[in-house]
């Protein structure tokens, strides 16, 4: 189980405490749960977590790139020209939905919905920050 899709279900409400469980079977120490609604707090406990679900420093890197000038690494940034909202700027904000209910408050989802967008769509974060150098978007 790779490191995002352990985070993915753990944010998620229904799977929260079998996650928990196998993070801590995988960790091999127990961990508590938090709250599946909980968001993260300031941009630093945001670059851990993406940093936790990417894994690889040189994607991670990338990904951080693209997210600094994409947002900031702050997840209620609002795009007042098109409407793109959150950390990754999605267009339309509304797709991050897919990642969680709570795409408008937690980081942590945004963050999940970002990385398979970048996954998806470019093959890896760092064809997305190649992506998005030659054009100031991805």
């Amino acid at each position: 189980m790779t490191a995002a899709s352990l985070l993915r279900t753990i944010a998620t409400p229904k799977k929260a405490l079998a996650g928990a469980a196998i993070a801590a079977a995988a960790c091999g120490s127990l961990i508590a749960a938090a709250p599946a609604q909980a968001a993260t707090t300031g941009s630093g406990s945001a670059q851990a977590t993406a940093q936790a679900m990417v894994g690889d420093s040189a994607q991670y890197q990338c990904f951080s790139n693209i997210v600094h000038h994409e947002s900031g690494w702050n997840h209620t940034a609002t795009n007042p020209s098109s409407g793109a909202y959150g950390l990754v700027q999605a267009l339309p904000a509304t797709k991050m939905a897919s990642a969680g209910s709570d795409w408008k408050t937690n980081p942590t989802t945004q963050l999940s919905w970002g990385l398979d967008y970048m996954n998806e769509r470019y093959g890896s974060p760092c064809a997305a920050w190649d992506f998005w150098q030659s054009n100031s978007w991805y």
